[in-house]
């Protein structure tokens, strides 16, 4: 399995037609100023440049009292008129559509224009170059609604956030940012403002493939993960727990059961950057750490974060946490059969631990960065038992996080995501019962998106005791999720 590379692939350029693709804004503004009957000036743009016939067609009846339909039509006729004699493809537009077609990127046209208009364009750049096409026909929404670019991506079958959407207008730019697509803007016509996961270029003259990749926004894989004292219970532990998360293709592990070293080792075997706090918690990251929050000197329990950076002005804060182990609730409700209400008393200790986590976190938190917390919280969670509303991952819900295996997995009898444990299917007091089985372990995540979570568990782990030889070298499954980080 190849290392995650923080980058995921580019999977489609959408291209807006008028003024980015063909020098159209240039025909649209002279077909107005006709039906208008007057030149147009720059306080008319947010009326004519990139929005749908229709909506200029209202502006310019409610101006002289003329009907909308009947100026709609007059304005389709106009334009198509001089679409038909007078197109020109934009500099650089034909190269780089060249460009993605010998990379094997799809293109997919994405226009606030009629049908009729944007087919006259396909035949004149030869609709062969683009695996997809939306109009001002095929939605019920136009630009600035995000409609045409979800649109144009459920057709190609792409994620939006893997996209990278080209726009001459402020108009499309909103659309396209809406839908979640990176943008590239080309201003034709009128300026267009910078802003955070958007770029800006005087031309499509010299864009290539590979500068339309590192537009797409990067994405973080998170794991958690409880190492079981160290993994000190494995033999060649420390190897085994390299192996799994190379294999992981994980960016980032927060650490529970550290046994005091194994952040430091494990980060220095990898090359990466590590935060060791007090004698059971720590995170390694392949992203520089640019910050250490919580006490150092926390205990057994407690949590402890830092924060990276992932991309250039894109950081985000992992925070670690291990709730203490007792009571616990599975264990009172499947073998003591204790009702929801004494279940979720309790919680007392669990509950302070987690509210000591989240008012640290909130300490820590700077304006707009991510925060991801991951962890042992040796509970359930509400989301998975019907008639217990266990509080601990309540109060993480309540701050604001959401849980990013519930996101990919909502239902969890289909999908219960169990954590523990993979080496006990029975009870360890030798009464031979069944031990439950649950979901304690968790990655949590407030101001991201996720794409993707699983549970992991690499091999056949033989049960408890028996457990030396296991390529498996932890009595929890590991928690992974991939996120996409979202533009802010």
């Amino acid at each position: 399995m190849t290392p995650h590379t923080s980058q995921f692939p580019l999977q489609a350029v959408l291209f807006d037609m008028d003024g980015t693709l063909v020098d159209t804004e240039r025909l649209w503004w002279e077909a107005v100023e006709q039906v208008a009957g007057r030149p147009l000036t720059e306080a008319d743009q947010p009326d004519v440049l990139g929005r749908p016939v229709e909506h200029t067609a209202a502006w310019l009846g409610a101006a002289d009292g003329r009907p909308a339909a009947d100026l709609a039509a007059e304005l389709h006729r106009e334009f198509a008129a001089r679409v038909r004699t007078g197109i020109v493809p934009r500099p650089g537009a034909l190269e780089l559509l060249d460009a993605l077609a010998a990379a094997g990127v799809p293109a997919a046209l994405v226009t606030a224009s009629p049908r009729a208009v944007a087919d006259v364009v396909l035949d004149a750049l030869g609709a062969d170059r683009f695996a997809a096409s939306v109009t001002a026909d095929d939605t019920v929404r136009t630009k600035p609604a995000p409609d045409p670019y979800r649109a144009a991506c459920r057709a190609l079958g792409v994620d939006p956030a893997a996209c990278v959407a080209v726009e001459d207008t402020e108009t499309g730019v909103a659309s396209a940012e809406a839908a979640g697509c990176a943008v590239l803007a080309v201003p034709s016509l009128a300026p267009i403002g910078t802003a955070p996961g958007r770029t800006l270029r005087d031309s499509l003259t010299g864009v290539t493939v590979e500068e339309l990749r590192r537009m797409v926004g990067p994405e973080l894989r998170v794991m958690s993960w409880n190492l079981w004292l160290g993994g000190s219970e494995v033999d060649d532990h420390r190897a085994k727990q390299l192996k799994v998360i190379l294999e992981s293709g994980a960016d980032v592990v927060g650490l529970q059961e550290t046994g005091g070293t194994a952040a430091q080792e494990l980060a220095e075997a990898l090359g990466w950057h590590h935060h060791r706090a007090g004698e059971n918690l720590g995170v390694i990251s392949r992203h520089p750490i640019t910050a250490r929050f919580g006490d150092p000197d926390v205990g057994f329990y407690g949590a402890a974060g830092v924060r990276i950076a992932v991309a250039p002005g894109r950081e985000v804060d992992v925070w670690t946490a291990h709730l203490h182990y007792t009571p616990y609730g599975p264990y009172e409700s499947v073998f003591d059969g204790l009702p929801a209400r004494e279940l979720i008393a309790h919680e007392e200790l669990r509950l302070s631990q987690m509210r000591d986590a989240l008012d640290r976190i909130a300490d820590s938190c700077g304006g707009g960065v991510p925060v991801v917390l991951v962890g042992d919280f040796n509970c359930p969670s509400h989301l998975d038992w019907p008639d217990v509303a266990w509080p601990v991952t309540k109060a993480a819900e309540d701050a604001g996080f959401a849980d990013s295996y519930r996101e990919a997995h909502p239902d969890p009898v289909a999908e219960p995501g169990h954590t523990w444990s993979p080496i006990h299917p029975v009870h360890e007091d030798g009464s031979g019962r069944p031990e439950p089985q649950d979901r304690i372990d968790y990655v949590l995540h407030r101001g991201l998106t996720v794409r993707d979570a699983r549970t992991l568990v690499t091999g056949r782990p033989r049960p408890w005791p028996d457990v030396a030889d296991n390529d498996w070298p932890s009595d929890h499954a590991a928690v992974v999720t991939t996120f996409a980080l979202t533009r802010t």
